[in-house]
């Protein structure tokens, strides 16, 4: 009598070679495992770097944005507050414009998101602050940077950006 499962014209020796073994399966499945662990960390460290350059980007934006405002009201386009060193007040002046002859004038479409704290609100500094100071005195917007307190791929803080 043959047994359940088996062909009679085969030997045992052909019918283990037309499937695989468990212990192949073990040893695939252990090497694609092994590769998703190692790809894992890679996939984080492009997501960071992602952010860093969309971060880098956003406050790159801004601030050529606020040099546009100072320049315009360097050149007279519009009036500014004597003290604000004809900085912009805050960030929504450069979103909201400024009347320039009877045009309004917009620095910024939008405040960007800060992709590292998901939010539109960011640090900034004004020209009487102390270059080291962390607190903003609010009477204009001289620099911008992140809120976050995270760390970059290249040690740095990204509030020091």
């Amino acid at each position: 009598m043959f047994a359940l499962g088996s062909n009679p014209g085969r030997s045992a020796r052909q019918e283990t070679t037309l499937g695989m073994t468990l212990v192949e399966l073990i040893v695939v499945v252990s090497i694609i495992a092994l590769l998703a662990t190692a790809a894992v960390p890679i996939a984080r460290w492009q997501v960071k770097r992602t952010k860093e350059r969309e971060l880098r980007a956003d406050l790159w934006r801004m601030r050529d944005a606020i040099d546009h405002y100072k320049d315009a009201a360097d050149r007279g386009a519009f009036q500014t507050k004597v003290d604000s060193f004809n900085y912009p007040p805050d960030l929504d002046t450069l979103v909201n414009g400024v009347d320039v002859k009877d045009k309004k004038v917009r620095f910024l479409r939008e405040i960007p998101v800060d992709p590292m704290t998901k939010s539109t609100e960011w640090a900034t500094r004004s020209m009487q602050d102390d270059p080291d100071s962390q607190t903003a005195s609010g009477d204009n917007v001289f620099d911008v940077h992140s809120k976050s307190d995270g760390t970059a791929l290249d040690g740095t803080k990204y509030n020091t950006w």
